[in-house]
């Protein structure tokens, strides 16, 4: 609980206790209830202390809207219901709206403050400080903000990442469940790029930074979160309207409740203007203006967003505002990218054929010919190899643009590259049946075999498109830059329904474009991307979720949705809490309207009493908070 909180507590236990001792002596002492009856002045300040301990705020704050012109809230509602009824004589009743009142609100303090619970996890992630190594090579605790890019940090285990870079000397384990709601720890070693935020773990390590820290990763993060809920759904902004007209509604209402039907009784039936028939109607007319109190619903809404929103981000779904949580829970179209989204975007070998040496000596040989290049080909050529290679073996390495590369080997001629390269070598070689990048190897200019080098498609895809099928997903699309075989290869092993290939970026938006004008109005159409080139496509479509890309400035910038990790089975798991607080927010709308409907015709015939207001105001809005709490649990999912 917040300070706050207690306070409110403190003041709620105390105004029960007094009212309690009251109850109790009044039964106990014989004739004080005679004493209470015969000195009213005297009964009216026994309630008067427990009613000012428990709504001197609301008081205040009614007061203060009056003053502003902005008289119309609840804080006014509940003002005049309660000061109205200890006017009436009924001081018990008066006091208890006020209690209960104060008991919903404690209710929502405690509701908000658990959804926020897990923000403010997420908001751990923020760094302190950042430990600069000087020229000297001490070093320096400074503010995050003063790292200039290039600078060299040193992290010791236990210490938070203050900003995003490439670790130059160490390994370590990485703890990065801030980042992606996942417990399991990463290694890191010398070269690979780490994000702020993640927790060192084990080893110290020594990172040369590639952002400034307000373009880092863990701040990107906390921007992201806190501006969530400045964008809020078309059902808040319905019921921030609705709250707007209906309260002053329900204030004229119950004024013309209070005075109408008793002028009648006097003008049409005859009968005399007594106290007792103003106090009955004046007594429905409070009874239905708390009852009319909009509590429930300006207050479970919003909450049942946030909490939605909290509970996203701690499965590592960042769900930039409840507008869009409202979007993605309608979703029925989904469009991958494939390299990153889908596969892992990082080639390996796959296969060796046709090759009459061991498979490790044509890829040594392979690998120590492309040794000397950077391209994603000849660096998976070195991956699969998996040794130190030693350079002094390879000698007049010559690039060969567009086929591959030519260098001596062992003292031997090699070749590493395409059929083009083959054929200009006048070298016959195997066409092969895979798909993927064939790599063919000759040695003195004898074919040596090929190298078979693909994308892998990430272990949780299918299973990732068989559960988006399974929550009502129409149609699963994927559109790839890459050549038709690669793709239909890709799209038949996850069992994706549509595939497009040979797509520039601008391609890719056309088709998007013409998938949208496919669907129906209240159907929406999601992207899935991870890069720079996906950024216009994750704009054009109805909703943008970026996969895997927390090293994307433009993908984050551009999306709508951040996956804080790789693993395409988030994106089900989005929608599924998407889904989830919608249900909630519309259980919440139509439980609220009914009961509240029901009541208000019962207090306007008399039927139902302050204590069935108390409730239709009160615990409505208590069921309901209590209703929009589940959408924190999620991790089942």
């Amino acid at each position: 609980m917040t300070k706050k909180q207690k306070k409110n507590l403190i003041r709620i236990i105390i105004a029960v206790v007094l009212m309690v001792i009251l109850e109790i002596t009044e039964k106990l002492i014989p004739g004080f209830s005679e004493v209470k009856l015969l000195t009213k002045p005297l009964n009216f300040w026994l309630f008067f202390i427990p009613y000012v301990v428990i709504g001197y705020d609301i008081l205040i704050k009614a007061g203060k809207g009056v003053i502003n012109l902005k008289p119309f809230d609840e804080n006014f509602l509940m003002a005049i219901a309660t000061v109205g009824a200890i006017a009436l004589g009924e001081y018990t009743e008066g006091v208890a709206v006020m209690l209960f009142y104060q008991i919903g609100e404690l209710f929502q303090g405690i509701a908000v403050g658990k959804s926020r619970k897990n923000i403010s996890a997420l908001m751990d992630i923020r760094p302190d400080y950042a430990n600069l190594e000087k020229e000297n090579g001490e070093t320096e605790t400074v503010e995050p903000d003063t790292v200039a890019v290039g600078s060299i940090i040193v992290v010791r285990p236990g210490e938070k990442i203050p900003l995003d870079g490439i670790v130059t000397e160490g390994t370590t384990t990485l703890n990065n469940s801030a980042l992606t709601g996942e417990s399991v720890p990463c290694e890191v070693f010398a070269g690979d790029e780490v994000l702020s935020g993640c927790i060192n773990i084990s080893g110290l390590i020594k990172i040369k930074t590639t952002k400034e820290f307000g373009q880092s990763t863990a701040s990107k993060i906390l921007e992201l979160v806190e501006n969530a809920s400045s964008k809020k759904s078309k059902s808040e902004n319905f019921i921030s309207k609705f709250a707007r007209v209906y309260t002053p509604v329900v204030c004229i209402g119950a004024l013309v409740l209070a005075v109408l039907p008793p002028l009648m009784q006097i003008i049409f039936m005859k009968s005399g203007s007594s106290w007792a028939l103003w106090n009955l109607w004046v007594y429905r007319a409070l009874t239905f203006l708390v009852i009319s109190c909009p509590c429930a619903l300006v207050i479970s809404i919003p909450l049942s967003f946030f909490a939605g929103i909290g509970g996203a981000s701690s499965s590592g779904v960042l769900i930039k505002g409840s507008n869009y949580m409202e979007s993605l829970s309608k979703v029925k179209y989904l469009v991958f990218d494939k390299t990153g989204t889908m596969t892992k975007g990082v080639f390996e070998v796959s296969g060796i054929h046709h090759n009459e040496m061991e498979n490790e000596k044509l890829l040594e040989i392979a690998a120590m010919a492309e040794s000397y290049s950077t391209h994603p080909i000849s660096k998976s050529l070195q991956t699969a190899y998996g040794k130190e290679i030693d350079k002094s073996r390879v000698k007049d390495v010559k690039e060969i643009s567009g086929h591959g590369i030519g260098a001596i080997v062992d003292g031997k001629q090699v070749f590493v590259g395409n059929g083009k390269l083959m054929s200009q070598e006048n070298i016959e070689y195997h066409d092969c049946h895979c798909v993927g990048t064939i790599v063919h190897v000759a040695v003195d200019g004898r074919y040596a075999g090929h190298i078979v080098i693909s994308d892998i498609v990430k272990p949780d895809a299918k299973e990732a498109i068989r559960r988006l099928k399974k929550i009502g997903i129409k149609k699963n699309v994927m559109l790839t830059g890459d050549a038709k075989s690669v793709a239909e290869k890709v799209a038949g092993e996850l069992e994706i329904d549509g595939v497009y290939s040979d797509l520039l970026p601008q391609d890719k938006v056309s088709k998007v474009e013409e998938l949208l004008s496919q669907k129906a109005s209240n159907e929406m159409l999601a992207f899935v991307g991870d890069g720079i080139n996906d950024a216009p496509v994750l704009t054009r479509a109805d909703i943008g979720i970026s996969m895997g890309a927390l090293g994307s400035d433009a993908a984050i910038e551009a999306s709508d949705v951040v996956l804080m990790d790789d693993n395409p089975l988030k994106i089900s798991k989005a929608i599924k809490i998407a889904k989830k607080c919608m249900r909630i927010v519309y259980q919440n709308i139509g439980f609220s309207l009914f009961v509240k409907l029901a009541c208000l015709v019962l207090g306007a015939l008399g039927i139902a009493n302050m204590w069935i207001a108390i409730f239709a105001d009160v615990g409505v809005m208590v069921l309901c908070i209590l209703n929009s709490i589940r959408v924190l649990f999620v991790k089942k999912l």
